[in-house]
Parts: C-alpha cells; sequence; structure tokens
C-alpha cells in the first residue's frame, strides 16, 4: 500500500467480524477511510469453516441474545429481499429432537424460555392424531414463515412430518426464526460495499499497537514489503483466533478460550437425508451400534476402549448445496478440549465414520453407510468463547480508541451482522440500543455479573 499511512480506523482481521464492522461504518457512518489488515484472504482461517446456520433460539438469563439475534436475523432479511441471488438464505428451521420421554419437561421449560425472551409464540401439539396449526417448512419461504416455535409430542405425529427420525423420537422442538444461509456469499457483499466507499484490504500481519497519553496512536503491520506503520486513533480487534495476540499488544487480556471445532461433508448418494430437512440436532447420549465381534476386539485394545463408552448428544446435520447436490455436513464435538489454536488445523481422520455412526443413531438410513464409510471432506475452526458464551462487543477498557468484537463461539457468522453494527455504532458515538451492555468487555469485572454466570448453567451453544 504505497504511501498509505493514515486510517480513520484500522480493523485487525478480515473476518466476518471485521468485514461487518466495516460494512456498517462506511454505509451507515459514513467512514471511509477504513483500513482492514489480515493475512490471510477474507473470510477464511474461521469464516470460511462455518456451519452457516442462523437462529434467534437463546436461553437467558435475559433477552440479549435473543435481541441481538433478532437484529442481525433482520439485516440478512433485508439483504436477502433485495438481492436473494447473491444472499441465499431458508428459513426451514432448527429441530431438536429426543427419543427420551423423560426430557420433555426440560425441553418445554427451555422452549418456553427462549419464546418468552423474544423468540416469538410456543406451539405446543399433543396426541397421535394429526397436528393441526402446525406449519411444516416445506410450505413457507423466508417471509411467510412462522415465528416462535412447535413442540411435536407423540412418536406418530413426528414421524408424519420428519420420517427420517429414528421412529422412537418421542418429543420434537422446531424454533421456526432458524435456518441456514451463504454466509460466504453474505461477506463478499458486505465488503464489495465497504470497499466501494474506500475501504481497502491490506495483506499483512499487526505486529504492534501504538499509544500516546493512554489512546492509540499507531498500528505496525508486518508485510511482504516490510513494516508499515499506520497513523490512526482507532483500532478495532476482530482478529479471530488471533484475537488475545492483538489484544496483549495493548497490555489487555481478553477472557476468551479456544475450542477446535470440526464438520464432515459427505455424499449421501443413497438420498438418506431430505434436500428439505431442517437444520436437526439429537439431543440425547449416543452409544456405537458394534457387533459383539467389533465390541470385544475394542474392549481388548486400551487406545480404542473408549469407543466403547457412551458419548454426549448434539448430533447435529443438515444438506447443503442446491440442484443436484446430495452433500450431507455432520457436527458433533464429542471430545472437544479448549486448547491453543495450531495451524495448519490437526484433522482426525477417523472423525468422518464416528460422527456418521452418531447421526445414524438419530437417521437410522444411514446405516446403510457403516459398512463402507464415504469419502468425506472435513474442515474446521477455533471457536473463540468468553466464559458464558457471549460475544464482547466495546471499547477496551484503559486504552482510548480501541475495541474489539469478539468471542463469538460458534455464533460469530450469525451475529456479526448486529454485533457488527452495535460496534460500529460504539465507535461513531451513536445512540446504542439497549442490549448493548449486556456485550461490554467490563461486565466480566463486576461481582454481581460473576455470581449470575454460575447459575446459568448453559451457553446456548450449539455445535
Amino acid at each position: 500500500m504505497p504511501g498509505k499511512v493514515e486510517a480513520e480506523v484500522v480493523i485487525c482481521g478480515a473476518g466476518i467480524a471485521g468485514i461487518c464492522t466495516a460494512y456498517h461504518l462506511a454505509t451507515k457512518h459514513g467512514l471511509t477511510n477504513l483500513l482492514i489488515v489480515d493475512p490471510e484472504s477474507p473470510l477464511s482461517v474461521t469464516s470460511d469453516k462455518s456451519y452457516e446456520g442462523y437462529r434467534n433460539w437463546w436461553p437467558g438469563p435475559d433477552d440479549a441474545m435473543v435481541a441481538l439475534m433478532n437484529r442481525s436475523i433482520d439485516l440478512l432479511e433485508v439483504l436477502h429481499r433485495k438481492h436473494p441471488e447473491r444472499v441465499p438464505m431458508n428459513r426451514h428451521g432448527y429441530v431438536f429432537a429426543s427419543a427420551d420421554l423423560t426430557r420433555q419437561g426440560e425441553m418445554l421449560a427451555a422452549a418456553q424460555e427462549s419464546c418468552d425472551l423474544g423468540a416469538g409464540e410456543l406451539r405446543i401439539h399433543e396426541g397421535n392424531s394429526g397436528t393441526p396449526g402446525y406449519t411444516p417448512h416445506t410450505t413457507h419461504g423466508v417471509f411467510d414463515a412462522p415465528s416462535g416455535a412447535d413442540v411435536l409430542l407423540g412418536r406418530k405425529q413426528i414421524q408424519q412430518h420428519f420420517p427420517h427420525l429414528a421412529d422412537t423420537t418421542c418429543v420434537l422442538l422446531h424454533p421456526r426464526r432458524c435456518g441456514w444461509f451463504s454466509a460466504r456469499q453474505f461477506g463478499m457483499y458486505m465488503l464489495e460495499q465497504a470497499r466501494e466507499r474506500g475501504a481497502q484490504l491490506l495483506s499483512g500481519k499487526v505486529v504492534g499497537l501504538e499509544t500516546s497519553a493512554g489512546a492509540v496512536s499507531g498500528v505496525r503491520v508486518a508485510t511482504e514489503s516490510g513494516e508499515i506503520r499506520v497513523n490512526t486513533a482507532t483500532v478495532i480487534n476482530c482478529a479471530g483466533p488471533g484475537q488475545q495476540r492483538v489484544a496483549e499488544l495493548l497490555g489487555c487480556d481478553l477472557p476468551v478460550t479456544h475450542e477446535l471445532h470440526m464438520k464432515v461433508a459427505f455424499d449421501d448418494h443413497h438420498g438418506v437425508v431430505p434436500r428439505t430437512m431442517p437444520l436437526s440436532v439429537w439431543l440425547d447420549p449416543v452409544c456405537f451400534d458394534w457387533s459383539a465381534d467389533e465390541r470385544k476386539l475394542l474392549a481388548e485394545d486400551e487406545s480404542l476402549s473408549w469407543l466403547l463408552d457412551e458419548f454426549p448428544g448434539d448430533v447435529i446435520a443438515r444438506p447443503e448445496g442446491g440442484g443436484n447436490s446430495n452433500t450431507v455436513l455432520m457436527q458433533w464435538n464429542y471430545r472437544v478440549q479448549p486448547s491453543a489454536p495450531v495451524f495448519p488445523i490437526p484433522v482426525d481422520e477417523t472423525f468422518p465414520e464416528y460422527a456418521l455412526r452418531g447421526l445414524a443413531v438419530a437417521i437410522p438410513g444411514l446405516k446403510v453407510y457403516l459398512e463402507r464409510i464415504p469419502k468425506s471432506f472435513v474442515d474446521g475452526g477455533y471457536y473463540i468463547k468468553t466464559p458464558e458464551n457471549r460475544p464482547l462487543v466495546g471499547a477496551l477498557p484503559g486504552v482510548s480508541g480501541a475495541y474489539v468484537l469478539g468471542g463469538l463461539g460458534g455464533s460469530g457468522m450469525m451475529i456479526s451482522p448486529a454485533a457488527g453494527e452495535l460496534l460500529a455504532a460504539h465507535i461513531a458515538g451513536v445512540p446504542l440500543p439497549d442490549y448493548a451492555a449486556a456485550f461490554r468487555v467490563e461486565r466480566f469485572d463486576d461481582p454481581n455479573y460473576q455470581k449470575l454466570m454460575e447459575q446459568w448453567g448453559t451457553s446456548g451453544q450449539v455445535g
């Protein structure tokens, strides 16, 4: 970037968080001298590994996450209505299913909580005599879909609408303002809009953040042609897996951990998974269906005996692609441990088989593939999580002009449209929405908030 040494705002990171923030700063607040810095291509590293789901389905204890996501979906829908081919999305909903009748009370309570917090009306359909008032996801589009959620109780009516699921499924929760969208296409559209208004990309690594009198004064960037110093009074940390490193350049310690989450894509050439299937989550614990001989061999091998254990639930799947695509995506984080980011990301070659075995418990038709596991494509990325798995959006304490949008923990693609808008509002100094305080960094300094986190018991994470 010859001669370019001044910027109103420097954005560290060209993932979805940085791009959404640049879009709102440029299109809503007229800041055109924006510099987005990243050593990698835009929307790579983590953003292009997304499951691309979106949902307004979140637990409390307050309505902040539901409100933020409702706003994010509003923004997605505006662009989808304007450019349906550029920003495709669907409204098939999410499905949470269980074959454990004892979970019914827990699932109903959780559903009522999310609905009360702003997700919409809760509709309960009991018995096996049909589902009057239930709108199947195959009968509507994005803009005429119901809101809220439906709960189906009873095996017969669940099989009527979701015959691919195990016939033991007796409780099914179907939140409706949910689905998935082409997050990469959405991000590229926003980047184009920001660049048309003057935002620029710089390929390089942020190696220094300079301050003067307690305020940001410059950013040092290492590029292939040498180090560049960018004079700026505003820097935004949107560095994804690198956000902790960038924060440390300012002497800050962000309350985040990293988890590696993987997903699998395989060709469902038998057509087991309906192409209109909602993003589906099997909630129950899973045990693999080994033969007697297999169980004996596994028990004798200490390195493999863990495969006989019961695994946590939350096996996730959805169809991917249009037209003649048979691709199915699977995700199941049965052995997740916090870890420092490592690149290139290590790939477990056994993961596709175990994910398929887990999913076959929920969708028994997939057992047809267990004799010969299909060739799969595996990728993944790091979830950067705060203790309660809510994002960090706002100023970094102690340094004037320093901001962060991070800790997106599995919700980055869906939440960034509204989170980027919120951060842009912080920087522009305009009035903030009511939910803004719930995402400030300094919330963790409040002893009452720390006590509240201990009582939550759930993060709202899916996948």
